[in-house]
């Protein structure tokens, strides 16, 4: 009889997402995992990353966090500040996080939560890396799924699958051909942000008391003032201080092709900045001359489906996320420990059946589609509260940040109680396991 752990996996993308979906995989015991990565290898790089306790949790079960947890920072408390004055808004303690939801909130570097995915899945002999190959096309959605690879030195081949998972972000190429299939497409939409990020290292920063207090806290620090904010905290041990930006998108707007990234120039940037605070001043003048990069912030209209067949998208091939609410690498690490479950729970004679196959995929879409989607319009709303110019809808704000988060809700939905219990408290596998027989019979 044949064992649903037997399906042969198929990954595309090994991001975060794609990390953590082969992983899951393997932790439910399926033996057949290939993982397909247009890079050469995983070479980590990026700035840092918020690691919330809805994810910990995840991590922790895939026997990866502790790793993760030895180089990160416990986050004990946040400080939203006036840009212009550094004068302090709101200070929000948070020394009962893990305490409330049983798992810590932590900021990281990329390298290590990624770093720390990629180890535990080389311990497991299921998984293979397909590095240096792309992804030409999916050549059937089902009811027997083949994709088409192209490896960087190699021909083109076809490969049969059980189950195709797209975590190729958010310029998904699953994603486009999939709706083109359904008869629709994708929908971009202009966010008007920009990002630069910013990473200082200790010896930078160690001559300045006022700097090295915040490298040496266990506090989110975010600068806010009109149309732009600036969001900072330590990662890697203290040795690095991580700034992440939100601005107007000037140089972006106009472009005609799907650029994401620019060099930007160090003058441009200080002059976004300019009516910031003294303390802000410093920290940017740090960066050097030609080392300074522009992302442009995207986001995608809810996507009409996430499956088709047996193809499935997850993290930000299906809901790509404004920053301002921490949970991007986060969502895309519990679509994949959701699928996971859901697929283990397909029985044996069932499982070269696409109706069934189908079915369960749209089990985990029906668990995470109207949760990631709510968070990617807080995320939204928030960055339109954080960045609100002079008038009454500000005064407004800063008198419910003065309240310090007591009302059970803050401007900056990322530090509210109300949506942190919302998002904290999920414990998705868990949900999963209780929901999968009662919405499979919806379908």
């Amino acid at each position: 009889m044949a064992d649903v752990r037997d399906m042969r996996i198929v990954i595309i993308g090994a991001g975060m997402g794609g990390l953590g979906t082969a992983l899951a995989f393997a932790k439910k015991g399926f033996n057949n995992i290939h993982v397909f990565e247009t890079a050469s290898n995983l070479g980590f790089v990026g700035a840092g990353i918020q690691m919330p306790p809805n994810v910990v949790r995840v991590l922790d079960r895939l026997g990866c966090w502790e790793a993760i947890l030895a180089e990160s920072t416990n986050v004990r408390g946040t400080s939203i500040r006036q840009g212009s004055t550094n004068i302090e808004l709101s200070h929000v303690e948070m020394p009962d996080i893990e305490e409330k939801y049983g798992f810590p909130h932590c900021t990281g570097h990329r390298s290590s939560l990624a770093g720390g995915l990629l180890s535990g899945c080389q311990k497991e002999n299921a998984i293979k890396f397909h590095f240096s190959t792309a992804l030409v096309r999916i050549d059937s959605f089902g009811p027997a799924p083949s994709v088409t690879l192209k490896p960087r030195d190699g021909d083109e081949y076809t490969l049969g699958a059980d189950l195709i998972l797209a975590a190729d972000g958010i310029k998904s190429r699953v994603r486009t051909q999939m709706l083109a299939e359904l008869g629709t497409e994708s929908q971009e939409e202009d966010t008007g942000q920009a990002a630069y990020r910013i990473m200082l290292q200790r010896s930078e920063m160690e001559h300045d008391p006022e700097m090295l207090a915040l490298l040496d806290s266990d506090t989110v620090v975010r600068w806010v003032g009109e149309r732009r904010h600036i969001i900072a905290y330590p990662v890697s041990n203290k040795q690095i201080y991580n700034l992440s930006s939100a601005q107007p998108d000037d140089h972006f707007a106009s472009a005609t092709n799907a650029t994401y990234t620019t060099r930007a120039s160090k003058a441009d940037m200080l002059k976004v900045y300019e009516d910031f605070c003294p303390l802000v001043q410093r920290m940017l003048n740090l960066v050097p001359d030609g080392e300074v990069c522009e992302w442009k912030l995207r986001v995608h209209k809810p996507l009409p489906t996430w499956v088709h067949g047996s193809v499935a998208l997850l993290g930000d091939a299906c809901h790509p996320t404004l920053p301002h609410l921490s949970q991007g690498a986060a969502m895309a690490i519990e679509d994949g420990a959701v699928l996971a479950e859901v697929v283990s729970k397909i029985p044996a004679d069932k499982v070269h059946d696409p109706e069934t196959v189908t079915k369960t995929l749209k089990v985990y879409e029906l668990l995470r589609k109207p949760h990631c989607t709510a968070l990617v319009d807080l995320a939204a709303h928030s960055g339109r509260s954080l960045h609100l110019g002079e008038g009454t809808a500000k005064e407004e704000r800063d008198r419910e940040f003065r309240q310090n988060g007591k009302t059970g809700s803050l401007p900056d939905k990322w530090a509210s109680p109300d949506v942190q219990q919302m998002v904290y408290s999920h414990d998705w596998i868990k949900e999963a396991n209780d929901n999968y027989e009662r919405l499979f019979a919806t379908l």
